[in-house]
């Protein structure tokens, strides 16, 4: 049985930003960013409406093909919840093709905003591993939405079984003294652009190099930080990535040249940076600023948050 919500019913979720890969992690790790988007949905008799402010305004559809609205509708098909109509508010303060998870961020909020509707019908919302699942499967991949479902830092892996994929995530506890910086450019990328960049086959040296980085990476953000500098070497996807974005690739090594962990966040064009240190090295941050790129410390995002019945002021 499915339950009808009337109209007039409010829900809100609260989603991060995400940085997947983390160097040698590849679709295998990421970190939420305290960059965050916020969905306001309200049942109506009928038909939809979809509303954005900030990022993306003017510039993602406005009808049922935008990512929120997917999300909210698998979601509710997920908890047996029905709407006669919809308006969908998105707020949104995640660039946009910068590789800090905004599409994640788009699933995962809708997906989390059906669960804040489906408490007000009675039915049972999605678990935090149901969001991971669920959210992955729209990905293709874990890492960004198990790090929005979830906050912090994540591990994050899939069972390629028969059938459909099953996906999960373990969080893992960030050292406290390491501190996480962003750098946006004003260029996009496109994850779809840039994957075709990478080889379909690896040598056993490169796989071997970047497994003992991968494993070194969790000792490193969790108990030693002064090893995050070999932690975060690659050699499987940002070399392959360089050319299409070198703005980012030299800002990335001008990073490392001032021993800061740095790598390409995601996908690129966007660059995390984590170090120990409070501030970034002036040069750096110079040489940042002076190739377009806006630098900001963030805080490690929270995991997804849901309400019903009133919005959240912005």
């Amino acid at each position: 049985m499915r339950s009808t919500l009337p109209p007039g019913l409010t829900a809100t979720s609260v989603v991060a930003a995400s940085s997947a890969n983390i160097g040698p992690g590849f679709d295998s790790m990421g970190i939420a960013v305290s960059l965050y988007d916020e969905i306001i949905v309200e049942t109506t008799d009928s038909g939809l409406v979809v509303e954005v402010e900030g990022e993306g305004a003017g510039q993602v559809p406005l009808d049922d093909s935008h990512l929120v609205v997917r999300a909210i509708e698998r979601g509710l098909s997920e908890t047996g919840v029905v709407v006669a109509g919809m308006t969908v508010r998105c707020r949104n303060d995640i660039p946009h093709s910068r590789g800090l998870g905004s599409s994640a961020a788009a699933v995962v909020g809708g997906l989390a905003v059906a669960n804040g509707l489906a408490a007000q019908a009675g039915s049972t919302p999605m678990t935090l591993e149901q969001l991971v699942q669920v959210s992955s499967e729209f990905e293709g991949h874990p890492d960004n939405a198990a790090a929005a479902v979830l906050g912090g830092a994540v591990v994050a892996w899939t069972d390629a079984g028969a059938g459909s994929a099953r996906y999960a995530a373990a969080p893992i506890r960030l050292h406290p003294d390491i501190n996480v910086f962003v750098g946006i450019p004003q260029v996009r990328s496109s994850t779809a652009e840039t994957r075709v960049l990478l080889p379909e086959q690896v040598s056993h040296t490169d796989a071997r190099f970047n497994l003992s980085r991968a494993a070194l990476l969790v000792v490193a953000l969790t108990e030693r930080p002064d090893l995050l500098m070999a932690a975060t070497e690659d050699v499987l996807h940002q070399p392959q990535r360089a050319p299409a974005m070198p703005a980012s690739a030299e800002f990335l090594a001008a990073l490392r040249r001032c021993g800061v962990a740095a790598v390409l966040s995601g996908a690129g064009p966007a660059v995390l940076a984590l170090s120990t240190e409070p501030e970034l090295p002036a040069e750096a941050l110079q040489y940042g600023l002076d190739h377009g790129f806006t630098v900001a410390k963030k805080s490690v995002g929270t995991g997804v948050k849901w309400s019903s019945g009133v919005a959240v002021p912005r």
